[in-house]
């Protein structure tokens, strides 16, 4: 390639900054929300005390739910560090509020690979929601790309008691859904059924757009802390929200019925979850930034990366398609030699719970498996295509793209 290494992140970099105009707009439009939903709660130092034991009378726990119910807009939130990954909080979701002979519906194809263990298309089916009784059906893309809101209109009925909305592409080259896309696959849903509860997977979405899912008539979002949400700073944790009824169903899965919310030690860790959620808006904006900038690049040097600079985002996910093992692997390596923890290391592909396929996954993180941070992974299968996602700012990104510019470009 007849170009100069040098110049190809600051070349693209001043390609994409007029994009960069939106993000800030939507940063201080979610740093007021968040701030807002701070000072209606009055929230004090006494709120960053612990607890012991069984957890009861913590305040701090208690003014974290209503905060985040305030900034999502919901009846109801439960934000917990005894979620150990987003996974979790979505099954809770789902075991909590589907019941035997039950159906539940994903309308965005093939959820994420970690899912269908959950859901019992593999794995220990006696576990899943499959070998609980609940039904479950799936409504192809259009074109594996798009939502076919025809087929969900033509699908849904009285019969359906929950459609899972998949924020996310997942590890597929699907368009992740915006927040207008949701709307109308939720006022589809409930004009055919009224009854069905809504329930969107909310990771790598939250602050991406002004927006939140139940801000549009969902009923229900669960999602990570340490994607979004944690700011790059929560330790563990995950979130649920939406209906009142619908997070008291969820909390008696995470804990017990007739405990529900009402118990859990947070064991020292409020203070960093208000924390994280405060400095969230802005951490979002600059790995978003990150996101755009890397997309450039990518298009710059031949390769198919979605989305492209100037499509609405709605999370994280930078996709870079190579269409060979050799540059995605190659890709990691590298990007793995410019993070902050672990440099040294070597990413192979290998084994990981939940998925079908080997993965190969890079990024050195402060918390482990933080997507906050500037990370990547993917499956070892084709189209062998990387999913890149976070930056705690985007100075960082900027490093590292011509890190891997250096490397990739011949």
């Amino acid at each position: 390639m007849n170009i100069d290494k040098n110049k190809i992140v600051d070349n693209a970099e001043q390609k994409v900054e007029k994009y960069f105009k939106l993000v800030d707009e939507i940063k201080e439009y979610n740093q007021e929300k968040v701030l807002k939903a701070f000072v209606k709660n009055k929230i004090g130092l006494e709120h960053f005390a612990t607890v012991s034991g069984y957890g009861h009378d913590d305040m701090g726990r208690d003014a974290l739910d209503k905060v985040f119910a305030d900034v999502f807009k919901a009846e109801k939130a439960i934000v917990r560090n005894h979620f150990v990954s987003g996974t979790h909080t979505l099954a809770c979701c789902l075991f909590g509020n589907l019941r035997y002979g039950e159906k539940l519906v994903s309308v965005a194809g093939a959820p994420y690979d970690t899912m269908e263990e959950v859901i019992g298309k593999r794995g220990d089916k006696r576990a899943s929601l499959i070998g609980h009784g609940v039904l479950y059906e799936e409504i192809p893309l259009l074109n594996d790309t798009d939502v076919d809101l025809e087929a969900i209109g033509n699908k849904i009925d009285t019969s359906v008691n929950m459609v899972l909305i998949q924020r996310s592409r997942g590890y597929s080259l699907r368009k992740s859904i915006n927040i207008e896309t949701i709307r109308k696959i939720v006022d589809i849903v409930k004009s055919n059924n009224p009854k069905c509860i809504c329930f969107v997977d909310n990771c790598y979405g939250e602050f991406v757009e002004k927006l939140e899912p139940l801000e549009v008539g969902a009923d229900l979002i669960a999602g990570s802390l340490i994607k979004n949400p944690g700011g790059g700073i929560v330790e563990a944790g995950g979130y649920i929200a939406g209906k009142e009824e619908y997070v008291n169903q969820a909390a008696y899965r995470l804990t017990a019925p007739g405990i529900g919310s009402e118990g859990g030690a947070m064991l020292n860790q409020s203070r960093l979850i208000f924390q994280g959620l405060f400095m969230a808006p802005s951490i979002v904006s600059e790995a978003i930034k990150g996101a755009i900038l890397a997309s450039q690049v990518f298009e710059d040097i031949g390769f198919i990366s979605t989305p492209k600079p100037n499509e609405l985002r709605t999370d994280l996910i930078q996709t870079i398609k190579f269409g060979k093992a050799e540059p995605l692997l190659e890709f990691c390596k590298t990007l793995q030699m410019y993070s902050p923890i672990e440099s040294y290391l070597t990413p192979v592909p290998d084994e990981v719970p939940g998925y079908d396929s080997k993965l190969i996954m890079a990024g050195g993180s402060f918390i482990e498996g933080s997507t906050i941070e500037l990370s990547a992974d993917g499956p070892v299968r084709p189209p062998y295509a990387a999913y890149m996602q976070g930056g705690l700012n985007y100075a960082h990104v900027k490093i590292a793209l011509k890190g891997i510019v250096e490397k990739l470009v011949i």
